[in-house]
This record gives C-alpha cells, sequence and structure tokens, in this order.
C-alpha cells in the first residue's frame, strides 16, 4: 500500500505527517510506503519549513531529509490513498482529477482519520512555534488513528 500527504506547498503539515506516520509505521512493522506532495509548486526542491523540522524533532521524528514536491499526474495511479490536509486542497487535487485517470482513493486526512472535527489541519505557516506544536500534535493523534484502523483492516502486514 502506498499513501500520499498532501497540504497547499509541501513545507509544513504534508511532511509532518509524512515523518510521523513513517515513523509510526517503522516502529509497528507495518510496511507501507508513505510520501508527502503539495498542490503548488511554490517551495519545490525545498525542505521544510524550519520550524516543522524543528517541532518534529522535538517529538523525535527527522523530517530534514524531505524535499518538497508537487503533485503529479502519476500520483493518481501510483498511490492506493492520497489524504489531504484541508478542504480547500482536496478542491484543488479533485479539480486535478478531472481530466487524468485516477485510481487513488482521495480524502480528507482527518477525515479518513475518524477525526471529524475539525475538518481541516490548520496551516501553521503564518504563526509561530506553538502553532507548529498544535499541528504536530494533531496529526499524531490522527495518524495514531489511522495506524488502530489499519490494525484492524490487517493492511501492510
Amino acid at each position: 500500500m502506498k499513501v500520499l500527504m498532501v497540504c497547499l506547498g509541501n513545507i509544513c503539515r504534508s511532511p509532518l505527517a509524512e515523518g510521523i506516520l513513517r515513523s509510526k509505521l517503522l516502529k509497528s512493522g507495518i510496511a507501507i510506503d508513505v510520501d508527502s506532495a503539495g498542490v503548488s509548486d511554490y517551495h519545490t526542491g525545498e525542505q521544510p519549513d524550519k520550524r516543522a523540522i524543528e517541532v518534529a524533532d522535538e517529538f523525535g521524528v527527522d523530517i530534514s531529509s524531505q524535499r518538497a514536491r508537487k503533485v503529479q499526474d502519476q500520483d493518481f495511479t501510483e498511490f492506493d490513498l492520497i489524504l489531504a490536509m484541508d478542504k480547500a486542497v482536496l478542491e484543488d487535487l479533485q479539480f486535478i482529477t478531472q481530466s487524468i485517470d485516477v485510481t487513488s482513493d482521495i480524502e480528507l486526512f482527518l477525515n479518513y482519520s475518524g477525526l471529524q472535527d475539525p475538518v481541516d489541519v490548520p496551516d501553521p505557516y503564518y504563526g509561530g512555534h506553538q502553532g507548529f506544536v498544535d499541528v504536530y500534535k494533531l496529526i499524531e493523534n490522527a495518524c495514531e488513528r489511522i495506524m488502530d484502523r489499519w490494525q484492524m483492516m490487517d493492511v501492510g502486514s
């Protein structure tokens, strides 16, 4: 199974989600590939935001080797599941898929995790350190619920 986390620029939320989920999968021995991307190309080739790297590091997750990339048409057939960090990103993904073949399931990250309030993972980009901590904790909680779901379904074993 392959999962793609998607946010706007692929430097804050989706790299955190990729790193957190990848770390949890590694610890649990579940074999699922995780990647991340953005719907825009603003930051292509860049590391995640330094605040995201710092906060992830505080929680023992290293995302410093990730590099931002834009979603590509082939992602919609290569990945089994694409998780959007917010409704606007989900709408962008749905717009992109109007003219291409799609085999991926595309869902909101928090809805897929079972957390439906709030629906969106807030973008911490314009905030400070605490905003990144709050987003990290929200994503981590959602990733734990996703892992529980996959373990019950026996996915990736």
